[in-house]
Parts: structure tokens; sequence; C-alpha cells
């Protein structure tokens, strides 16, 4: 088993978009089970490679049952239904926070083997799936949420015990914001 240390808010890694994969062999696999690793260590739903510092579009996922990875991943959705509930990130330990997502989502990529995978979810699935690619973009949720919600959401980073250093700046999400 390898657990490697997940990266918090405030590393640039996170607000860095990640390289697509071309080359899929052993190396890419190991960091797949390195992420399921952490993952299940940190007892989340979501991990992208860029959390654990691999700059890499790679993310695994395990929610409600359904567990899984996608390298290269892609987004579609398949209407305009939201959901707006409490979301958190392994990258901000402890922190939650209503955001906006959509309700449903498809969801295309790659095996770490190279065979195309999709993966359809609603509800929490589907908001792990956008979460995850988000933080391949160089996207954390908090760049999602409303002027309000973000400087609540700072105040909470900066109180939080894990949090040592000056705010960086937090960027507006060059994606649509949902709801508006």
């Amino acid at each position: 088993m390898s657990v490697v240390p997940v990266r918090t808010f405030g590393d640039p890694v996170l607000t860095t978009p990640a390289d697509p994969v071309t080359t899929f062999d052993a190396e890419l696999r190991r960091l797949v089970r390195d992420l399921f690793d952490t993952l299940e260590s940190e007892r989340g739903s979501g991990l992208a490679a860029v959390q654990i510092g691999v700059g890499q579009r790679v993310f695994v996922f395990h929610v409600d049952g359904v567990h899984g990875h996608l390298v290269n991943p892609v987004l579609e959705f398949p209407d305009d239904e939201e959901q707006d509930g409490p979301e958190g990130c392994l990258s901000m330990p402890g922190l939650y926070f209503d955001t906006v997502r959509r309700q449903h989502v498809v969801a295309r990529g790659h095996s770490d083997r190279g065979d195309p995978v999709q993966v359809v979810g609603s509800g929490e699935l589907a908001r792990c799936l956008q979460h995850e690619t988000d933080h391949l973009d160089g996207v954390l949720f908090i760049d999602r949420m409303d002027t309000p919600r973000r400087r609540a959401a700072m105040r909470a980073v900066r109180a939080a015990p894990w949090f040592g250093g000056p705010a960086p700046l937090v960027k507006v999400s060059p994606h649509p914001l949902y709801g508006k």
C-alpha cells in the first residue's frame, strides 16, 4: 500500500492545469493504485493526481458503492438540472460548503490501460466527477462559489488548523457558474 500526502489549499499545484496522459504504462497504473490507496486512507469520495503533486489528468472515485478511475476525462451534461449542497475536498480537510453543481453528468475518458471508459452519474456521483475534473483543470470548488459563499469559505480556511500561510488569491472559475 502506498499512501501519499495530500496537498492542501495554497499549494500552487492545485491551481495548475494538469497535462493529458499520453503513455498508458506500469507507471500510470502505479499512480492509479497510489491514488486509490490514498483515497481509502483519507476516507474520501474522490482524489485527483494533482492533489498528490502529480500534474497528470487522472482521478479516482468511490461514491455510493461506485468506484473507478478516469484518465483524460471530459464531461458532458445531458440537461441543465442543478443541485446545491455541501461539498468538501481532501485538500481543504474538515471544511464543507454549499456549492452549485449539475445534477447529471456523463464522464468519458480512458482506463489506466487506455481503454475507453464512460461513467454516467447523478447526485453525489455527478458532484464528485465534476469536482475531480475541476481539479485537473486547476479549478477548486471554492472558485465555483458566489461571492458571499467564497468569502465565508475563505474565513473558514484562514481559521483552519492545517492552513499555515497567507491566503492565496482565489480566482473566479473560467467555467460558467451554475445557477447564474
